[in-house]
Formats: C-alpha cells, sequence, structure tokens
C-alpha cells in the first residue's frame, strides 16, 4: 500500500468505474484495475462490488474510505510542511454553479484551512464565459464543462480559445434530462411531451448539449432560468423538462421517483494559461485532487 495506490482508490471510489477514473488520472484502465486488485489483496478484503462496469464501495470499502482520505490529506500537508516557501496572494478561480455546489465544499474547506495567506475570490458563471475570462487573465483558473468534440467542431471561436489553455480533467458527470412526475420514459427527443427546456444561460454547456440533442424533435423553444432550483419548479409544473448534472440533482430535494433521461457524460476540466502556474494555483491544484473523493461522495450520500 502506498500513495499511488490511495490516490487510485480514491478515484475509483469517486468515479465508481476503473475507466472514468482511469481517465481522471491519465492511466490506462488495466492499470487502475491492476492496483486495485493488490491493494485489496493486500488488504485481504474486497474494497468494491462489481455488477459489470459499476464499482460499488463495499462495507469494508466505505470503512477504507475514511483512512484512505486521512491518508492523502496527511501525505499533502506533509509536503507542504516540508516546503521552504508558503504561497500566498490571491487565486482567482472561476468555476459553474453546479460544481460549486456539488464538487467544491470540500476543497474549498480543506484550502482555507491549509492556506490562510491565500486570498480566494470565487466567481460563477456558464463555462463559455469562464474560459473567455481565464484567456484574457481576468482569472487565474476556472472548472468548466468541456463541450464535446462535435460541438467545439461548430464553435471555431471556442475551440480556439480552449487550444490556448491547458485542460485537466477533475470529475466526470451525467448530464440528465429531469421529467415532470408521471412522464413515460424517453428514449430520444422525439418522445418527449413537454412544451420547452429549461436551462441555464446560453454560455452553459449543458444548455447548448441539451438543445443540440433536442433538435430531434419539433421542441426548439428554451425557457431560461437564473438557477436549479428554479428549473426543478419549472418541471413541477409539468410543462418543461429540466437539464441538469445528477451530482446536482442528488444534492436537491426531488422525488426518485420522477423520471430522468441520461443525455451524456461530461468532463469539468481545470483550464489556466500555459506557462502561468502561480504558487497560489499550484497548492489549489493539489487540494483539488486530494478532496476530490470525498467532495463526490458528499454530493451523492
Amino acid at each position: 500500500m502506498n500513495l499511488s495506490s490511495i490516490e487510485i482508490f480514491l478515484a475509483v471510489a469517486s468515479e465508481r468505474s476503473v475507466t472514468k477514473a482511469a481517465r481522471a488520472l491519465g492511466r490506462v484502465p488495466s492499470n487502475v484495475t491492476t492496483r486495485i486488485q493488490q491493494l485489496e489483496d493486500y488488504l485481504d478484503v474486497l474494497l468494491f462490488s462489481r455488477d459489470g462496469k459499476k464499482m460499488t464501495l463495499t462495507k469494508e470499502g466505505e470503512t477504507f474510505l475514511i483512512y484512505a482520505n486521512r491518508l492523502a490529506a496527511l501525505a499533502l500537508e506533509a509536503r507542504q510542511a516540508v516546503r521552504p516557501l508558503r504561497p500566498s496572494g490571491t487565486l482567482r478561480l472561476g468555476t459553474m454553479e453546479s460544481t460549486a455546489a456539488s464538487r467544491l465544499p470540500a476543497a474549498l474547506s480543506q484550502f482555507n484551512q491549509m492556506w490562510p495567506d491565500i486570498s480566494l475570490q470565487l466567481t460563477l458563471g456558464a463555462s463559455r464565459d469562464l474560459a473567455r475570462d481565464v484567456l484574457l487573465d481576468v482569472l487565474d483558473c476556472a472548472l468548466i464543462a468541456r463541450p464535446p468534440k462535435a460541438m467545439l467542431d461548430e464553435d471555431a471561436g471556442l475551440d480556439a480559445e480552449l487550444e490556448q489553455l491547458e485542460a485537466e480533467p477533475v470529475f466526470v458527470e451525467d448530464l440528465l434530462l429531469v421529467l415532470p412526475s408521471g412522464h413515460p420514459s424517453i428514449r430520444s427527443a422525439a418522445d418527449l411531451r413537454v412544451g420547452s427546456i429549461a436551462a441555464l444561460e446560453p454560455g452553459c454547456t449543458y444548455r447548448r448539449i441539451a438543445e443540440s440533442w433536442a433538435r430531434q424533435s419539433s421542441i426548439l423553444q428554451t425557457t431560461e432560468l437564473g438557477s436549479y432550483h428554479a428549473i426543478l419548479a419549472s418541471v413541477a409544473t409539468g410543462n418543461a423538462a429540466g437539464v441538469m448534472p445528477k451530482s446536482v440533482l442528488d444534492l436537491m430535494h426531488w422525488p426518485m421517483t420522477s423520471p430522468t433521461h441520461q443525455l451524456a457524460t461530461v468532463d469539468t476540466v481545470l483550464i489556466y494559461r500555459k506557462n502561468d502556474r502561480p504558487s497560489a494555483f499550484n497548492a489549489f491544484q493539489e487540494v483539488l485532487g486530494t478532496t476530490r473523493g470525498r467532495g463526490l461522495r458528499l454530493a451523492t450520500n
């Protein structure tokens, strides 16, 4: 058991998938599988139950997760303790509203505890606006939803902007269409029985994915709302289907019997300017990686 094994375990626990964990870690899936098996052999317990490609923590895995988080946090603390210079100054961080709500609380809390000398300025916005602000040096970094390649091919401006930035995968979101209670299950946009799609502002990647998908039907109208709570309220009227990531829906008091339809899996990436990594950014990047597993569990439990 070593820190690399702990990191891999936390990634699989976070993503509940070897394939998604491998993508987030920059490893091949076979390597992740082998390391998990070696860790289970060392501990002489099964940490995950396997159901096809889905990886679910066993009771022993839930217990080990507590200690794995402690070990990862302690390792980070030890690395920072022996560094001669402590980062300070201001970090201008941009993020989508959904990421701020479901993924960042654990990371921001630990970051504030470990680096009280860094002033963190948080800006909420749509992915496209955040990417532009990072490129223009309005923000140091941002967490955005990376559009699928087909969508980038249709948007040469955004594609050119992202080509000038570094993009590090951090989370994988399941993008859902939340349907009104009693709505029959759907296979395509042609099966929708509502008058519109409720989503955030036009620069939102999630909205653009949903609108592209909805072109298959006669529903071309999008109701623009300012929050995910407002989107669910619109769904409750029975006249709209709401667009949001599953991690946000899991945080909200919404009947679990209400039908949903998965539109896509979407990468959340940390973007920053090439060759521009201030010490405050490096500190945040490390804390984000350490708390990733805990952030997901808080969002889904």
